[in-house]
């Protein structure tokens, strides 16, 4: 069976209250989107916390690099949540 590691979706955020409106410009920070699975319904978590990850069936926290097979990879891409065939790459 494949496996894929699958990197979850980013944004690029820039800092809020920049002493220069450049630094809107220049400063630019990758934010990870975590992806989680709750009664079967996949969606993002922008800012998770603890308490709630522990009620999670599945996690897939933003910036990090995840193994998940193949049967996880179509779910995440068909439970419209920003994921697409770019976010997996073959293991």
């Amino acid at each position: 069976m494949t496996t894929y590691i699958f990197t979850p979706p980013y944004v690029d955020e820039t800092p809020e209250g920049a002493r220069h409106r450049l630094f809107m410009y220049l400063l630019k920070f990758r934010m990870g989107i975590s992806i989680g699975k709750k009664n079967g319904t996949y969606f993002q978590d922008r800012f998770p916390h603890q308490d709630n990850i522990d009620t999670y069936s599945e996690f897939y926290a933003g910036g990090h690099k995840h193994s998940v097979s193949e049967a996880v990879k179509t779910a995440l891409i068909a439970a419209n949540v920003g994921v697409d065939e770019s976010n997996f790459v073959e293991e």
